[in-house]
This record gives structure tokens, sequence and C-alpha cells, in this order.
């Protein structure tokens, strides 16, 4: 999850859905209640542990930090050296991350299709929006982290690309955790862990009461997020009147991308597709796995 929600267009949320411990960490997450919190004052730490499911998340959790610090630097090497091969592995995985969590859903009603469309719609939507410029304030990364992390957790919608549209990814994602920039990580993390109880409880809620419609919902969120993931983009950056570029302490900023198609099968275009069945592989032997511990 922790590799995935570093990847811009990819879902740690679509990760836990596909490996089955998806209804059990949003369970988890919306257990830090009164109940815990009486639980800890009174001392019954044994209780609180089993009430928030502790282990479980503690596990999860730790899975994620250490993927998130060891994979930045190397993220930031690839993403600058072979992008489009980085692109067309995350392609490929997501891609069958549509297959094998639409493929959950039990009955295929006309409300399920309804909310299957408008998950497409609203990534596809999503995914053609301009990112904003990048904003330090204290108040904006809490923002920042309330609304990456909502996203983080709901399959199909990237948390990483979620902070590109807020202008902050370079900020958060690269530069802070690889520095441990406290001053920005802190505001970024007081949102992030209210959002996430907060956001919790109302996924528990729908997912428990709407199964299918929710699982058709995001299996379109996944589908829709295919575009970002394009392995052939060009970016377009931000220029003023006269067609200079504007930069923003030294560095161009990103008005869009523009996405093509090859126009020859060179060996780029082989790599890239080879990635792109290594990844569709990668996400079938991780269900697979799944699928044998349940």
């Amino acid at each position: 999850m922790g590799a995935a929600n570093v990847i811009p267009g990819v879902s740690g949320g679509t990760i836990a859905l596909i490996t089955g411990i998806f209804e059990r960490l949003i369970n988890a997450i919306k257990s830090f209640d009164l109940t815990a919190i009486k639980l800890l004052l009174t001392g019954k730490i044994k209780e609180f542990i089993k009430h928030v499911d502790l282990y479980f998340l503690i596990a999860v959790f730790a899975g994620m930090v250490a993927s998130v610090v060891s994979l930045a630097k190397i993220l930031e090497f690839l993403f600058l050296n072979y992008p489009v091969f980085v692109w067309a592995f995350f392609f490929g995985l997501i891609l069958a991350s549509v297959y094998f969590v639409g493929k959950s859903i039990s009955k295929w009603s006309i409300s399920v299709i309804v909310t299957f469309i408008v998950g497409t719609a609203a990534a596809l939507s999503i995914s053609v929006l301009n990112p904003a410029t990048q904003n330090d304030s204290f108040l904006y990364l809490i923002i920042c982290g309330v609304v990456a992390i909502c996203s983080m957790i709901l399959p199909g919608l990237s948390g990483s690309f979620i902070l590109i549209l807020l202008g902050n990814y370079q900020l958060v994602m690269i530069q802070a955790v690889n520095e441990l920039d406290l001053k920005i990580i802190f505001p970024v993390m007081i949102g992030a862990i209210g959002g996430l109880i907060v956001f919790s409880h109302v996924l528990s809620w729908i997912y428990k009461r709407y199964k299918d419609q929710t699982i058709a919902i995001l299996t379109g969120f996944i589908l829709g997020s295919l575009g970002i993931l394009w392995p052939w983009q060009n970016n377009v950056y931000l220029k003023d009147e006269s067609g200079n570029l504007i930069l923003k302490e030294g560095e161009k900023i990103v008005q869009s991308t523009v996405k093509y198609i090859p126009e020859s099968f060179n060996t780029e275009v082989i790599i890239a597709t080879v990635l792109m069945i290594i990844g569709i592989i990668t996400i079938s032997l991780i269900e697979k796995i799944a699928g044998n511990q349940n």
C-alpha cells in the first residue's frame, strides 16, 4: 500500500481491496472512538488493543511508512530517467485491478451499473484537472493531509495524484520525505490522522449497507484513473503571455499533460509493453496469494 501511494495515479486502497484487507482496515481505523479512549484512560490496555485491532494496524502502517521512506529516492530517480517504463508497469497493474475488484460484485443491478459509470466519470474528470501551484502554508498542508489520506484509502483515487492537483506532490512526497522536513510533514500528518478517522466512519457505514454499489463506484474510480497512468505523455509547462516559461523557485510549473500514441513499435514500446504484462501478472499473483491466505 505504501509503494502504491507514492505513485501518482495508483491507490493504496486498490491494493487493500485486492488483498482482502480493505474492510478490516476501515473497521480498525474507525474503532478509534469514545470507547477506545475510555479503555485507554482506564488502563485496560489489552481490551484497547483488541478493540482497535492494534497489531493489524501497526503491521499495515509500519509497512507503509517503511515503503514510502525507502522508495521515495528510488522513484525520484526512476521518474527522472525512465518515466515511460514506470508508468507502463503501473498501468498494467491498475488495468488488472479493474477486473479483480469488479469480479467481487455479487450482482450487477441497475444501481450498481449507474454507480460504476458515476465512479468512472468522476475519476476521468479529476484526471483532466490542471494542478494548482505549490503552497507551504500550515493550514493548506493540513487540508492536503485530509484530502490525500481520504483518497489514499479509496481504491482508484491516488493520494499522490491528488497532491499533484493541490500543487504539493513534490514538496510533500519527495522533498519533505527525503529531507525529513518536519515543518512540512507535521501539518500533513495532523490532517491525515484526523481525516482518516472521520472518513473511515463514513466509508464503513456505506460499505456495510451498499456493498455492491460501493465496490462498483470504486471499480469505476480505478478504471477512470487509467488515463492518469498512460505511459506516453508530455508535460505542458505554464507560460506567460509572451510565451516564456514561468518559474517558481527555479522550477517549471506543470500546467497539464498531453497523452500520445507512439508512432513506431520501437525498443521503448516493447519494454513498456512487457512491463505492462508484468504489472498484470503482479496483481494476479497478489490476488492469488491473498485468496490462499483467506
